[in-house]
């Protein structure tokens, strides 16, 4: 690849340590007359990704059957974080309504608002995968959200997660940058035209670039690898994502999953975000965290067990 200019080099520091002040110090009106989508958005819901199965083909709730969902799942977090300190996950950010149409899931294509059946070739990665996550040899054989490498709701594409489910959008020039809170993820995506990275160069986040529909973003993603497993995808996934801002304080958020290697079908998310005045806080996704540690030498002491049993 190119190597980057100084002036490229200085854009990329400055966004890193200065977009949160930047953003929030924008004026109303974006770059070169584009549409403004900047800001901090939060996309907390209470609405599942896949529709549950015993709500079949219903679409929508009631009134009464939407207030009936949420009261249960308050419930049931509440009594959840009643039990004992070490057991309680009070610190946990889900979202405490549906979205505003009241719909069973945030998918909204196949109709049946689940993902698509995976195909052979997905399903025997699934399995190799799974089998290198029982050796346990390295930490290579963990997820990359395990081993914080990629947030699993920063994206792309991005999902209400247990927390941190806020984005924040910059618009400078010629550029879009979106910086998630999870792992404070930044992508930067160009929109000056130019060709997606030759297929020979793979990213964890893929290779984004955008463009404008009229009022929408759409941001065009693909050459990721396939460790970025999003629900089963592999390398040859392309990711559509596309956002509109719906009135002073809403942005929709689209995606749609095309990956005819992994998936039956193509499907689309529709997911609502609402601007909020922040702040966005640092995400240290490894400081005190011993779980991996934890993990590999759980699995050597196992190891050493099998050892002892077997026959000499």
């Amino acid at each position: 690849m190119t190597p980057m200019t100084r002036a490229a080099r200085c854009l990329l520091v400055l966004t890193l340590f200065m977009a949160p002040a930047i953003a929030l110090a924008q004026p109303a009106a974006a770059p070169s007359g584009d549409p403004d989508l900047h800001g901090i958005w939060d996309y907390r819901t209470m609405t599942p990704l896949q529709r549950p199965r015993d709500l079949a083909q219903k679409d929508t709730f009631t009134v009464e059957e939407a207030a009936a969902y949420e009261q249960a799942q308050a419930d049931s977090r509440a009594d959840y974080n009643a039990l004992p300190t070490v057991h309680a996950k009070f610190w946990l950010d889900y979202g405490t309504e549906l979205t505003a149409d009241r719909r069973t899931s945030l998918i909204i294509d196949p109709p049946e608002g689940r993902v698509p059946a995976q195909t052979q070739r997905a399903q025997a990665r699934a399995r190799d995968r799974a089998e290198k996550r029982a050796r346990t040899h390295s930490i290579q054989d963990r997820s990359i959200t395990e081993r914080c490498v990629l947030g699993f709701n920063a994206g792309p594409p991005m999902n209400p997660g247990a927390y941190n489910n806020n984005v924040m959008l910059l618009q400078v020039p010629g550029m879009v940058v979106l910086h998630n809170e999870m792992v404070h993820e930044v992508r930067f995506i160009p929109l000056d035209g130019r060709d997606h990275l030759p297929d020979s160069v793979r990213q964890l986040r893929g290779d984004s670039r955008g463009h404008w529909e009229g009022r929408t973003l759409v941001v065009e993603t693909t050459n990721f690898t396939d460790r970025t497993n999003y629900l089963g995808s592999g390398e040859g996934m392309r990711l559509i994502e596309r956002f509109t801002r719906t009135d002073e304080s809403g942005l929709r958020y689209e995606y749609t999953v095309e990956d005819p290697a992994s998936f039956e079908a193509p499907w689309t998310v529709s997911l609502p975000m609402t601007k909020t005045d922040g702040p966005m806080f640092e995400f240290a996704c490894h400081e005190g965290n011993y779980g991996l540690t934890n993990i590999l030498s759980a699995a050597r002491a196992e190891e050493r067990r099998e050892a002892a049993r077997s026959p000499r």
